[in-house]
């Protein structure tokens, strides 16, 4: 053995001498006390709880730290009633223009619609995949639209005459070519139509096609911790067919917010003719008190202090001149002040418009 080995043997054979002597004094002494600087060593009870396996007083709606910090990269926002109808509309829309579009039979429907973080939805895009930069002109804030590899493909072998029933040839790995993106680009140019129209409603605005990229890198149209809205669309045409995924920064829709928060009833979007008409109705039998406004004084506040019962307030109008008849504060005629039957009574002349002027 080399001098090295000897002196690695000599120092293991004083360790275990050592820790010899530390059980047998253990042993003899009974359970040592632990030092509080000991590394303590969790039972399986408190693993389960700070994991969340606890079926116990965990399933109560309390979170462990575990959870709550797994939870937080997730975004609850409040929800958006009125995107919903709008997504629902969207989607009869598409199935008619991708028809007319495809000149075969297709079928859009909603998988989801949810929040999630600009830079989370970036990082788990499947490539190879098309994402389309769009503006709304009127809100001056951008969108993206993911369009997936079958979605692609699928298109591209109905625009160029693929035979129906068979599904289309996929070749991975290698880059689009100018005639796919241009055919893409006609599909999504279609598309934004569609959601030009389904938003149409609610507000007048215009999704404009801005450039098409392959890249996320090169789609970043927020910032990565912004929050989104996505809807995943999915796009039948018998044996073919793929995804549309729609990306919408909650700062694109702020303009509208207030719109989309308030729950619409069906495609009549807020309108109900049986309660309009049920409250005009009412309207007109509801009962108002009008004031009759001889004259209008300014006095001190001492005088006004001063009066007492019997006191005479002298009215600067003639008998015969102009009264004023409002409602509350808000003057509506000028009349003319006279007696019927030995009755105080007044003849409406003019109406007074909102500027206090007789029209």
């Amino acid at each position: 053995m080399s001098p090295g080995e000897d002196e690695e043997a000599e120092m293991a054979a004083a360790w275990g001498a050592a820790l010899e002597d530390n059980v047998a004094e253990a042993l003899d002494d009974g359970p040592a006390t632990p030092s509080p600087d000991a590394a303590r060593v969790l039972n399986q009870a408190e693993i389960d709880s700070l994991m969340g396996f606890g079926g116990g007083a965990g399933g109560n709606g309390e979170q462990s730290g575990i959870e709550r910090i797994i939870s937080s990269g997730l975004v609850s926002y409040e929800r958006l009633p009125m995107l919903e109808i709008i997504f629902d509309r969207l989607v009869r829309i598409m199935s008619t223009s991708l028809r007319n579009f495809t000149s075969d039979n297709v079928e859009v429907s909603i998988d989801s619609i949810a929040s999630q973080r600009f830079g989370d939805y970036l990082n788990s895009v499947p490539l190879p995949a098309m994402l389309a930069v769009f503006k709304v002109r009127e809100w001056d804030n951008y969108g993206l639209i993911v369009v997936d590899s079958a979605m692609i493909y699928s298109v591209v072998d109905v625009l160029l005459g693929g035979r129906r029933g068979t599904s289309a040839m996929r070749v991975e790995g290698r880059p689009y070519t100018t005639i796919e993106r241009t055919l893409v680009e006609r599909l999504l140019k279609v598309v934004l139509a569609d959601v030009s129209d389904a938003f149409a409603p609610v507000a007048d605005v215009h999704f404009e096609f801005e450039r098409l990229e392959v890249n996320p890198r090169f789609a970043m149209v927020s910032r990565q911790a912004n929050a989104c809205v996505l809807a995943r669309l999915r796009v039948e045409m018998e044996d073919r067919g793929g995804k549309i995924e729609m990306l919408m920064p909650y700062a694109t829709l702020e303009p509208v917010r207030e719109l989309l928060l308030q729950q619409f009833m069906g495609e009549k979007f807020g309108r109900d003719s049986i309660w309009e008409t049920h409250l005009a109705e009412e309207l007109r039998h509801t009962k108002v008190a009008l004031d009759v406004v001889l004259d209008q004084q300014v006095m001190p506040l001492s005088s006004m202090l001063a009066l007492k019962p019997g006191d005479l307030l002298m009215l600067n109008n003639k008998a015969t001149a102009p009264v004023k008849l409002q409602c509350g504060q808000v003057p509506l005629f000028i009349a003319e002040l006279g007696q019927v039957a030995g009755r105080p009574s007044i003849r409406i002349g003019d109406a007074v418009s909102q500027q206090g002027v007789a029209a």
